[in-house]
């Protein structure tokens, strides 16, 4: 892994750079060049989904990286309309990706009106066992979903991925990530942008002489978060990267906490049921 970038040790032992690079509404077409600058700038962990459908371009920027695999940290996801069969889907994912196995898969939504992120919980741990993914965790679980999951006494998710950014702090979630010693890694870590002429935000980024962005990401990584930030622009991939040259005040910890408004960009996860 990059020297620069501090890992998270998740509670299966694993350990996980905490400043990672997303893909999400990255075109196909540009999803290469753009992984490729984050490599080349040094992040080692990569964020794809299958329903992102840039899985290809992700596994050739790697391919093509000479980068060895055991050096990278690729997260995929499973999504609800596959819930009928998580090996296959994986299977699917791994062959675009041009890998024997990923370092996290995901249950992309918990798609509560059937329940059956319960079952397919149990078919991620048999994946996990054949080795096909290292570590197994969820993206936009309530409290009450891990609740669930945790009470069938199995594994327990390593990460839920959760939309967390100053205007929308999630805080229920990350309290019960907490109590359960999940990791809790942040999408729209940037709130679309909303939370970058936020005076407090635009205070701390002239103090250290960054940009508001660089300001944002620097509070999730004191905050513990793990966060993936995503752009296709390589100078912004690399300020998003330079973030380890400076720290925030406590007071300025503060007054980006002081922004949260219930600011959700994202859908509510009971909401998000695809059929």
């Amino acid at each position: 892994m990059s020297h620069q970038v501090p890992e998270i040790t998740l509670n299966d032992g694993h350990r996980m750079p905490q400043l990672g690079f997303g893909v999400f509404q990255v075109p196909e077409a540009e999803t290469s060049a753009a992984v490729s600058a984050a490599l080349e700038t040094g992040y080692r962990h990569i964020d794809t989904a299958a329903i992102y459908r840039n899985e290809t371009g992700v596994g050739r920027a790697v391919e093509e990286s000479g980068i060895g695999r055991d050096e990278l940290f690729i997260t995929t996801k499973l999504w609800p309309t596959d819930f009928d069969s998580p090996r296959r889907a994986l299977e699917q994912s791994l062959e675009k990706l041009g890998m024997d196995h990923v370092d996290l898969y995901l249950i992309h939504w918990p798609a509560p009106q059937t329940d059956a992120y319960l079952e397919v919980w149990g078919a991620l741990e048999q994946l996990l066992e054949e080795g096909l993914t290292r570590s197994v965790g969820v993206s936009n679980f309530l409290p009450e979903h891990l609740d669930r999951v945790v009470d069938l006494g199995g594994a327990v998710p390593a990460v839920n991925q959760i939309e967390l950014h100053p205007a929308f702090q999630n805080r229920t979630t990350v309290d019960a990530n907490r109590r359960y010693d999940i990791a809790t890694e942040a999408w729209s870590p940037l709130a679309q942008g909303a939370v970058l002429d936020d005076d407090a935000v635009l205070r701390a980024a002239e103090t250290h002489g960054v940009s508001p962005a660089q300001a944002v990401i620097r509070w999730h990584l004191q905050h513990g978060n793990i966060v993936i930030p995503k752009s296709v622009t390589p100078e912004r991939i690399a300020s998003n990267f330079d973030v380890f040259s400076f720290e925030l005040s406590e007071d300025e910890m503060a007054g980006i906490d002081a922004l949260e408004r219930d600011g959700r960009t994202g859908a509510h996860p009971n909401e998000v049921n695809p059929s």
